[in-house]
């Protein structure tokens, strides 16, 4: 027995199995094959924690001494004080990625939902996560193990009414849209594609009887076409033995479920029309449930030997009547459709007015955009005008520039200077009174041209 078994396959098997052919010689060992997801969302976690678990030898004899009551209701969670250091280790650092996970996760959703920068107290929203203690986030203790096995067991438990609610709503679906689109063709072509759906029903019902499951024989037909022996020679053990594929003592749900394939492939092919594989897997699960209620006698959701034999030996094993496949039975009323309807209706009220919120806010954004469209381009009007004025006193003053733009300042000759500045003559001693700088050129004189008088 093991843990993995226990919480992956005790509680439920979810994976879709595969037809089981007949164990052939083995010539290379070939590697255990993947658990089946639980479809958790802390799945990942739940399987990480079981394989260190495994790697513990006193862990590992102690549970397979258990019971699997004891292991499901948390009971063995206190052999965990004595595993190895090594093993706790590994299974405090789980702990602690599991945790900065869901502060992830937690994150992203308060993000979305509420303003940023909000204060989050983290440990009060651990709470809502009960497959871990949140009052301790740093090691894995026994208390951890306890909430980890009960939410998965509680949570695996569920999964059938839950995969029969989806699977409801599914075939509601698919009448409510057959309908609405009825209502939109005209008379004539109504009447040719009521008429084509129900030849297509008459062809889906056209199948070799189907055998009850866990009847004998339904088990015969597996024992012969699958395993490819003689149907005078069954032998219940050999066959118990020939499909405990892992060789665990047991029959779990995965290892029944494969014996239904012969079954279901009489009645869906997924190469026609008419047959709906989704119908398929909801038909595999109510023959699972069905073997479950009539050979699980201790209702751990597991066949041992045991249990198998002694449900040979039942009249209904012998005399079972045919199977009555998913179109064979009522699925949904009348009046649980039409109030499916309704909430249909409710819920694309809803997404309207949610699409016109969004396009109005859509609009007042493009206006917005307008807005600061135009803001930016008085802007840059604005600083290209500033740049101009910049420009202008320095072209008006003409300054001659040289090659690479710079100014050329020439020095004011002294007739230019102001009044106040003017140098007196005897602030340069024995310098003549009038003398005229030596690099000025002297002025021109005019030419004085005497006055004729005429007479």
């Amino acid at each position: 027995m093991h843990l993995t078994w226990l919480v992956s396959a005790a509680l439920l098997g979810l994976a879709t199995c595969v037809p089981i052919e007949r164990p052939k010689e083995k010539q290379e060992a070939e590697p255990p094959p993947d658990p089946a997801d639980t479809g958790l969302f802390y799945h990942r976690y739940l399987q990480e924690v079981i394989n260190v678990l495994e790697t513990d030898g006193h862990f590992r004899e102690k549970l397979q001494a258990a019971n699997a009551e004891d292991i499901k209701s948390g009971k063995l969670s206190k052999e965990l004080d004595f595993v190895s250091h090594h093993v706790r280790t590994k299974l405090d650092e789980l702990k602690r990625q599991e945790v900065s996970r869901l502060r992830m996760l937690l994150k992203a959703k308060m993000d979305a939902t509420m303003e940023q920068d909000v204060q989050i107290d983290h440990r009060t929203l651990l709470k809502q996560f009960e497959h871990l203690d949140p009052q301790n986030q740093h090691t894995f203790e026994a208390r951890d193990l306890e909430l980890l096995i009960q939410t998965a067991t509680k949570h695996l438990e569920n999964f059938d009414a839950d995969h029969h609610n989806e699977f409801k709503r599914y075939e509601m679906m698919k009448e409510h849209e057959r309908r609405e689109y009825l209502k939109s063709l005209d008379e004539e072509k109504r009447r040719e594609e009521e008429a084509r759906f129900e030849e297509l029903k008459k062809k889906h019902k056209e199948h070799p009887k189907v055998n009850a499951p866990g009847s004998q024989d339904q088990l015969k037909e597996v024992w012969q076409e699958t395993d490819g022996l003689d149907p005078n020679e069954f032998n219940p053990k050999t066959f118990f033995n020939l499909h405990d594929t892992n060789s665990d003592g047991v029959l779990d749900e995965q290892e029944l479920e494969a014996l239904f394939t012969k079954e279901l492939e009489k009645v869906y092919d997924p190469r026609n029309e008419e047959d709906d594989m989704l119908e398929m897997e909801e038909e595999r699960l109510r023959m699972r449930e069905h073997v479950m209620k009539n050979v699980d006698l201790n209702r751990d959701r597991l066949v041992n030997l045991d249990e198998f034999l002694k449900s040979t030996q039942k009249k209904e094993f012998n005399e079972a009547d045919g199977w009555k496949t998913v179109e064979e039975t009522q699925v949904y009323s009348e009046a649980e459709l039409q109030r499916f309807e309704v909430e249909l209706v409710a819920q694309e009220a809803e997404l309207g007015r949610r699409a016109e919120q969004l396009r109005r806010q859509h609009d007042e954004l493009i206006q917005r955009q307008v807005q600061l469209d135009a803001q930016k381009k008085e802007y840059q009007q604005a600083v290209l005008q500033m740049e101009q004025r910049k420009s202008q006193p320095q072209a008006e003053q003409g300054h001659p520039a040289g090659p690479g733009g710079e100014l050329k300042f020439q020095a004011q000759p002294p007739h230019a200077a102001p009044a106040d500045q003017t140098v007196p003559p005897d602030s340069h001693p024995g310098a003549p009174e009038h003398a005229a700088p030596q690099n000025q050129a002297e002025p021109p004189q005019t030419q004085q041209h005497p006055e004729v008088e005429i007479q």
